[in-house]
Formats: structure tokens, C-alpha cells, sequence
């Protein structure tokens, strides 16, 4: 029988599919293979991200329950467990794929199709014919020469891209009825066959083995071993396929401000798992940001592109500024096609106290300040800054430089508030001094690093001291007045008076007269209804603040309360109707009588004569003037020289005894004649014709006679042309006489 020796063929055909629709994947493999299992087909391009879910294998009879395939998990490769026999199933249709528990598919079908190669194993069939054997041997002893001899290492590309198993050397034992056996030291993905052909069976990978030591043995049918194993060297050679990788990132780096150029922030020592010392790990630096701003001179950060080393640039920095430094790592010594990775450093510019404080105004406005002010007495708050931006260095002490000899001021402040208050210790005195000038110095609590502070660190405070005068007094604390609920508008109520009449003059105002029916006389005090009291019922109260100032002293005031109270409104007499009367405009000498309420039951009493005003509309008091002819009676003129003609009501209040009655006088002013009388504007009459029917009427007329004469002319000239057309002889001789 011929020694069994194996071939095995990979054929896949990838194409870039989607994952849904994988190409169909074809292995050929002998059958009654005499190597070592399991034995792997081909690798399967599963996702690396594997851990949520799980292989599952299936195919025609049963395959998946026999266990006669089975998928790596970690490698990806399809391997069968035991020989295969043709003449038992030639073909095998196997599917991949990846699914969750709940059976969810992540990743494939995958479709292979094993086909098993023949051999020819078969005995031939002698049907029932007899069959003897007979066998004549014949030994043939002879000295060769030893093939057992040492094998050169092989050296050999990971991630090698051939079909497997892939052969990489051979060994002979001279003599007959050999079987070889080979370890791998550490184990490995090796196998030997009947022939002692050294396969291996699947890719190697440098990083996770870089070399292997192979010992093969030639024994016999019972396993001794007919002399030394032979070492077989296997070196993994590297292949540039893994990427620099970058140190962890740690915190924040701190640069303080202010730091020289050229200091180092930090030294990037990316790794690359690749051979060392070959160009697959030579790594070379590239800063990507932060970059130069447009505009701008040089660059906030520097990078060696051999050592990683990070530093400092021209361009100055700040307190307060975050970057985040990214530098980008290449290997093959920044060729092309090398690996890359970014790598990326968090640097923070930390504060030192460079900055001094400085007030926010330097120059304080001048502050009045009452001689009678009380000790502790606020005068002034001074704000101050600091550009520094660790709260320590943001401390700061306060002090009066100049102007407090005699100690009448202090300082109140906290040392992170930034704002110191100026009070005062002691009491003013305005003959002693009637200003005061400070100066008050700001200092940092911290050692300041850096320039000397500046002329903002002063401000400076002017103090004027006030003279004391007393606020006006007046003649009560309090008024009080009663009024019917019908006073009209304008009715005078009382009149506000100061207790020492030979004080300085007062200006009145009033507070709090949310119903607006009170008004006063800024210079004479006098209180008036400003309208009629509407929504006021008898009983009720109603209270206002009158306020005073000092004519020449506006700061200087006092106030006093007046408190109103309602009464009921007296019966009122019944007002004598005022009938119509006509003026003259432009204004003529003379006007209209108004008398007094014809039903008074005081009318009687001669010595209480009627009082007669105008009402409080300021028209009115314009246009019109209104004097007293006697107790009962009073004199309505025209105030200006033209008031517009028309009907005119004017109020007239009239008083007496504390009883008000309010008249509406109906005055009709017109334009008048040389006899006073009023000329009226007359309409047209009806029936009568207007002025443009009047023309339209003469000029019709007009037109006709004109068509009349213009035919009569016409009808002349034609029959004259007539006449003198006619021959002589036609013409009839005149007898003499």
C-alpha cells in the first residue's frame, strides 16, 4: 500500500460583501488524512467584537451533533476533528454564523462547502471466486548514507497570507517503517505528516510568539524512537502591523504662567509592539494641535519630532487656559505607510500672583457729609481688582495713607471681598474742618511676583462737611378739615402756614393723594378740591402727607398729615335758571348779569353776601372774567379781545356760609353790527335758486340769442348773393316820369 501523504487546498474567494451576503467559501481536503487533529480548513473573517455573542455551526446530517467540525473562537479558524471518508459523505455544506442569546444573528451566514479529496483506499471485489495469497520476500540489507541530519531555521512572515496547512521544511529517516512525531516548544500551530513534511497549520503572530524550537522524531509502529530528534529552529519575522501606542492619559499637566520658552511640558514615549530596533517600530512625533493662530507670531506649544518632547513656544500664555495638546505617533520613521495613532496630553496654565490689586476708581467724587452725622457713619465703599485668579493671591490689605492725622476715619473689610468700606470714628466738625482729603492704599496679602504695582493702587476720597441747619417748622403737626361731599372743584379747604412767619419761604407739595381730589398752592399753602369729590361718602376719612422744603434749601423739609373728613351735602336751593345771552367778538364793553340761587333760606340775612368764582378749568379762567356787581349779583365779560364765535357754557361756583352751588352759564358769543346786534349766518332759502343755477341760467340764455343772430346774418348774406347773381335784361326797367 502507498504511504498516505496529504494535500491540502484552501480555496476562498473574498470579496467585499456585506456581512449579510458572504461570499461562499470552498476547502478541498483528502480524505483518511494521516496527521495530527484537530486540523484547520480555513480562517473565517468573524468581528472581533465576539464577547456578546456566540458561534453557531450547522449543516447537512447532523454535522453539528457528531462534532465532526468545529469552529476556534479565538482564532477564527473552521477545523475538523477526526478523518474524513469519501466513500462514506463527499461533499459537506457547513454554515457560521455569530448570534445572541435570543438568537439574534450579529454576524454571517457564512457559507463553506468541504469537499473530500479520494484516494485510492479500495480493495478491488473478487465477487465469490476463490482467492489465495502468496507472498515471497526478499531482504535487501545495504549501508546508505544518513539523511537524519540537521535542519536550517526557518524564517517565516507572520500574518502570512497562504493557504494552510502551508509546508516549511522536511525530514527523512533512510531506513523503512518510519512514523515521525514533532513537538513544539512552546506549542504551537505545527504538524508533520507519513513523509516528514513540517507544516504550519494557520498564521503566526511575532507579538504574541516570535520564535519556536520544533523537535521531530523518527520511530517505529511502536513509538521508540530510532535516534535524537532533530531541532528545527522556526523565527516568526516581524510585519508592521500594529500601531504606536500611546501612554495612558494622565491628569491635567500644570505650567504655571509666565514659564520661559523652551521649558518642557511633558516627553510622549509611545510603544510599538512591532520588532525593536527595526523600522516597523521606529516612531517619529507630529504635532497636530494646537496650531498657530492666523495672525499671530509663533506657536503656544513646540514639538521634537525624534524624542516626543513637548515644550514651550514664543508665544506667551495665560492663567486660566485649557489646551489639549495632540501629537500624532508614526512608525516606519514617518514614511509612507507607517502606522499612526494620536496621542493626546490635557495642559492647564496655572496663576501665579504677577498682578497687583488695583482700585476700579481712582478718583472718588466729592461726598457731603452732615456735621451731625453719628460715628460709624458709612462715607464711602471703594471697589478693587485683582487680574490674578488663584483666590489667594486675590487677598488683599486695606490702609489710610494720607489724611487721617487725627484718626476721625477707619477701614472696614474683608480680606476675599475685594471692597473696603470708609466709615466714620469720630464726629465732624465744619468750623474745624470743612473738608477732608484721604488717600487709601490697596496692597496684595501675598508676595507679589512681577512688576511693581501701579498708580491704580491708590484712590483717592474728598469729604466735604455740611453745615447744620434745621428743617422748616410748621404751625401744627397735623390739619384737619371738614367738607360736605358736594364741594365743587376748586373750593378752598385751608391753608398751610409755617410757625415762624419770618422763615425763609416754602415750597408745598402733597403725598399720597391717590384719589386726586386735593391740590395745593406750592408758595401760598392753600388747599383746594382739585375736582368734584366723587366716590367720597359722609363719614368717611381721607388722608394726605403735606410736604414742605426750604425754598433755598430743597434738602431741608418737614411734613404734616391733613386729614379730611365728609359730610353730608346740605339740601341745595333750587338755581335760577340762567337763560342764553349773546356777547360780541372782538370784545365790546359789555357783558351778562348772574345772580345768586333765588331759594335760599339764607337769603334773608343781609350779612352774608354770595360769593361768585369761576370754575377751575383752566379755559375758562382764560377766556372769561367774572366780577362782583353786589352781595347777590356779578358782572360775566370776555376776558381776550377774540374768543371763537359759538354757544359757551361756563361754570360759575357760587358760595355762601360755607355752602357752595355750582351755575352753568350759557353765553352765545357772535360777531356783531355797528347796533350790538348778532349776525347770523342765513341758509339758503328753499324754492330759490342758487348762485350756479343762476349763472347757468344766464349764460344759456346768452348762447341762445347768440345761435339766433348768428342764423339771421346767415340767412341775409345768402339771399343778397342771390340778388346780385340774376342777368340785366332779367331785371324790369323803371318808366320814366
Amino acid at each position: 500500500m502507498v504511504p498516505a501523504w496529504l494535500w491540502l487546498l484552501c480555496l476562498s474567494v473574498p470579496q467585499a460583501l456585506p456581512e449579510a451576503q458572504l461570499a461562499e467559501r470552498y476547502v478541498e481536503v483528502p480524505e483518511n488524512y494521516g496527521g495530527n487533529f484537530p486540523l484547520y480548513l480555513t480562517k473565517l473573517l468573524l468581528p472581533r467584537e465576539e464577547a456578546e455573542g456566540h458561534i453557531v455551526l450547522s449543516g447537512n446530517s447532523g454535522i453539528a451533533a457528531e462534532g465532526l467540525f468545529a469552529v476556534d473562537p479565538e482564532s477564527g479558524f473552521l477545523l475538523v476533528t477526526r478523518a474524513l471518508d469519501r466513500e462514506e459523505q463527499a461533499e459537506y455544506r457547513l454554515q457560521v454564523t455569530l448570534e445572541t442569546e435570543e438568537g439574534r444573528v450579529l454576524w454571517g451566514p457564512q457559507l463553506v462547502l468541504v469537499h473530500v479529496k479520494d484516494e485510492n483506499d479500495q480493495v478491488k471485489d473478487m465477487g465469490d471466486q476463490a482467492s489465495g495469497h502468496q507472498a515471497t520476500a526478499i531482504v535487501d540489507v545495504s549501508v546508505v548514507e544518513s539523511t537524519w541530519l540537521p535542519l536550517d531555521p526557518v524564517h517565516l512572515a507572520e500574518n502570512l497570507k497562504v493557504p494552510y496547512p502551508h509546508q516549511i521544511a522536511q525530514v527523512h529517516w533512510s531506513g523503512g517503517n518510519v512514523h515521525y512525531h514533532l513537538e513544539s516548544q512552546p506549542p504551537g500551530p505545527f504538524d508533520v505528516d507519513a513523509e516528514g513534511k513540517l507544516y504550519v497549520t494557520r498564521e503566526l503572530d511575532r507579538e504574541a510568539q516570535a520564535e519556536y524550537l520544533l523537535l521531530v522524531w523518527a520511530q517505529n509502529t511502536r513509538g521508540e524512537d530510532y535516534t535524537e530528534a532533530l531541532q528545527l529552529q522556526v523565527v516568526v519575522m516581524d510585519e508592521n502591523d500594529n500601531a504606536p501606542l500611546c501612554p495612558s492619559p494622565g491628569a491635567s499637566i500644570n505650567i504655571p504662567e509666565l514659564s520661559s520658552p523652551g521649558t518642557e511640558v511633558t516627553r510622549l514615549l509611545a510603544e510599538d509592539l512591532d520588532a525593536p530596533g527595526s523600522p516597523n517600530s521606529h516612531v517619529v512625533y507630529r504635532l497636530l494641535s494646537p496650531e498657530p493662530e492666523e495672525g499671530t507670531e509663533g506657536s503656544s506649544f513646540e514639538l521634537d519630532s525624534t524624542s516626543g518632547s513637548v515644550t514651550l513656544g514664543p508665544r506667551p500664555l495665560h492663567a486660566g487656559q485649557n489646551f489639549l495638546i495632540q501629537v500624532l505617533a508614526v512608525d516606519l520613521g514617518g514614511a509612507e505607510g507607517g502606522l499612526s495613532s494620536t496621542c493626546e496630553v490635557a495642559v492647564t496654565i496655572t496663576d501665579i500672583n504677577d498682578h497687583a490689586p488695583e482700585f476700579i476708581t481712582s478718583q472718588i467724587e466729592p461726598i457731603s457729609l452732615p456735621e451731625d452725622s453719628k460715628p460709624g457713619t458709612l462715607v464711602a465703599t471703594l471697589m478693587a481688582t485683582d487680574a490674578d485668579l488663584e483666590p489667594a493671591f486675590r487677598l488683599m490689605d486695606f490702609a489710610i495713607e494720607a489724611g487721617n492725622m487725627d484718626g476721625t476715619f477707619g477701614l472696614d473689610w474683608e480680606p476675599d471681598s475685594g471692597h473696603v468700606q470708609l466709615r466714620l470714628l469720630r464726629n465732624l466738625s465744619y468750623e474745624a474742618a470743612p473738608s477732608h482729603k484721604l488717600v487709601v492704599v490697596v496692597r496684595s496679602v501675598a508676595e507679589l511676583v512681577g512688576p511693581n504695582p501701579g498708580p491704580g493702587a491708590t484712590a483717592t476720597v474728598t469729604l466735604l462737611v455740611e453745615r447744620v441747619v434745621p428743617p422748616p417748622k410748621l404751625d401744627q403737626e397735623s390739619y384737619e378739615a371738614s367738607v360736605p361731599v358736594s364741594t365743587p372743584a376748586g373750593s378752598l379747604l385751608l391753608t398751610i402756614q409755617p410757625s415762624d412767619p419770618m422763615s425763609g419761604p416754602l415750597r408745598f407739595s402733597l403725598v399720597n393723594d391717590s384719589e386726586g381730589w386735593l391740590c395745593i398752592k406750592e408758595v401760598s399753602g392753600e388747599v383746594h378740591t382739585a375736582r368734584p369729590l366723587q366716590g367720597a361718602r359722609p363719614g368717611d376719612r381721607y388722608t394726605v402727607l403735606v410736604e414742605a422744603q426750604d425754598a433755598g434749601e430743597p434738602t431741608l423739609n418737614t411734613s404734616a398729615t391733613l386729614v379730611i373728613h365728609f359730610l353730608k351735602a346740605p339740601s341745595a336751593p333750587t338755581l335760577t335758571p340762567v337763560p342764553s345771552r349773546h356777547l360780541c367778538t372782538p370784545r365790546q364793553n359789555h357783558g351778562v348779569v348772574v345772580s345768586g340761587p333765588s331759594e335760599d333760606p339764607d337769603q334773608t340775612n343781609g350779612d352774608s353776601p354770595y360769593s361768585f368764582a369761576l370754575g377751575p378749568n383752566p379755559t375758562v379762567q382764560r377766556d372769561w372774567r367774572l366780577q362782583a356787581l353786589n352781595g347777590s349779583h356779578a358782572y360775566l365779560t370776555l376776558a381776550l379781545h377774540w374768543v371763537e364765535p359759538g354757544e359757551h357754557v361756563i361754570p360759575v361756583v357760587v358760595s355762601r356760609n360755607g355752602r357752595m352751588w355750582q351755575l352753568q352759564v350759557r353765553v352765545i358769543v357772535c360777531r356783531c353790527n355797528m347796533e350790538r346786534q348778532c349776525m347770523r349766518k342765513v341758509g339758503r332759502m328753499k324754492g330759490m335758486p342758487t348762485k350756479l343755477s343762476a349763472v347757468g341760467i344766464l349764460v344759456g340764455t346768452l348762447t341762445a340769442i347768440g345761435i339766433f343772430l348768428i342764423l339771421i346774418f346767415t340767412h341775409l348774406t345768402l339771399a343778397r348773393k342771390k340778388d346780385l347773381d340774376q342777368p340785366v335784361d332779367s331785371v324790369p326797367l323803371k318808366a320814366a316820369i
